[in-house]
């Protein structure tokens, strides 16, 4: 799957995801008729997260991780384990 395709495999809302071995709440939230697309992922039980906004301009997207590397954010998104979709 590519970059925007993953992105678009996140449920909008609130779920929960295995990830590294570890359980995180994730929420999806859409905006801008779609075009901006906000997630985030906390490790519940810790501290880890998972924070990043991505833009589809139409004839570009941009994937904009909050203060983390791309790679992590691209980590996740390749293996996180969806387990329950509230």
């Amino acid at each position: 799957m590519d970059l925007a395709q993953l992105i678009h495999s996140i449920p909008v809302g609130y779920s929960e995801v295995l990830y590294n071995g570890k359980k995180y709440s994730l929420t999806r939230q859409d905006l801008a008729g779609g075009r901006s697309i906000k997630v985030f992922a906390r490790e519940l039980g810790g501290t880890d997260f998972i924070s990043f906004n991505y833009y589809h301009t139409g004839h570009q997207d941009h994937l904009k991780p909050c203060e983390m590397p791309e790679q992590k954010v691209i980590d996740f998104l390749r293996d996180f384990q969806l387990l329950e979709t509230y």
